[in-house]
């Protein structure tokens, strides 16, 4: 079970809108949708989480390429949205697909059944997805969760905290 929501700054504080992520397919689509809950290129945090076991923050201000940080790549990996989230770059690999997983690249030869040894040694360890967070730590530090508060958060109650942290719980949970 999913649950995303926009929360735009506004002049007037945060606005929390529910969003479907069904129609999103990329991390660019992600990025318009957020740009359109702020007409004013105001702050807008996209907040996704899957029940108790990751959670991730997009942020996007104005133009700006989109910040984001996963809580648990391997478990987001996962998940159909979590993919959406976690680019290349972001996972400190070579650019190549950014828009889903890269099929092509698939090691199709007959050995899916883990009959080859070499490429546990050469290619699948250097494409695995860490048990880890991800992506930019920092990305709410100056509204006031720094790097260590968002890191020790647990996925259960991530965005509860973030949205209080924020001033903003009254609003998300409007939306939940």
């Amino acid at each position: 079970m999913y649950f995303a929501a926009l929360l735009a700054r506004t002049e007037d504080g945060w606005e929390a809108s529910d969003t479907e992520l069904d129609d999103v397919e990329t991390l660019s689509d992600l990025a318009d949708l957020a740009r359109e809950a702020s007409p004013d290129e105001d702050t807008v945090l996209v907040l996704i989480e899957q029940e108790d076991a990751w959670f991730g923050v997009v942020r996007v201000d104005g133009e700006d390429d989109p910040r984001i940080y996963v809580s648990d790549a391997a478990a987001a990996a996962r998940s159909a949205y979590g993919e959406l989230l976690l680019t290349d770059e972001l996972l400190g690999r070579e650019p190549g697909a950014d828009d889903g997983p890269d099929l092509d690249a698939l090691d199709l030869d007959g050995t899916e059944d883990g009959e080859s040894e070499d490429d546990d040694e050469d290619g699948a360890a250097g494409d695995a997805v860490p048990h880890s967070p991800v992506g930019d730590s920092e990305i709410l530090d100056d509204l006031g969760i720094g790097e260590k508060e968002l890191r020790a958060l647990d996925a259960d109650d991530a965005l509860s905290a973030i949205a209080e942290a924020l001033g903003a719980s009254e609003v998300l949970e409007t939306v939940r």
